[in-house]
């Protein structure tokens, strides 16, 4: 394995420690009154690296050069609202108004309707 590999496998092995899947969908937090909040975030990341190593035939033995950068950017953009069988998602900014996003938020609203009419049919 060259320098230039050894040197982007340790800036990749380092990035997926940064940035898991805990930090997409974060741990749950339980709040007194039995509400549970999960954080929701946007995770960015770039990476680059380059180098050389130099064959040239009057080139000194050890001749590299290499280098590699890397940047993440977590934005927290949700939370997810567990309270009294409801679940439902509060953004931190206003989301984008695409088709899919309102499907999204309705979903919620849509199940208790369904658990509403079935407790009403039920329950003359």
């Amino acid at each position: 394995m060259s320098n230039l590999s050894d040197l982007m496998g340790e800036s990749m092995k380092k990035i997926r420690e940064m940035v898991d899947v805990n930090t997409i969908v974060g741990n749950p937090i339980e709040v007194p009154d039995g509400t549970t909040l999960i954080p929701v975030s946007k995770v960015t990341f770039g990476f680059a690296s380059g180098g050389t190593d130099s064959n040239a035939p009057n080139a000194s033995p050890v001749r590299f050069g290499a280098g590699s950068g890397a940047g993440v950017s977590i934005m927290p953009v949700a939370f997810i609202v567990i309270a009294n069988g409801n679940v439902r998602m509060i953004y931190v900014d206003p989301p984008a108004n695409s088709t899919v996003d309102k499907l999204i938020d309705m979903v919620p609203v849509v199940a208790d309707k369904i658990k509403q009419a079935r407790k009403e049919k039920n329950n003359p």
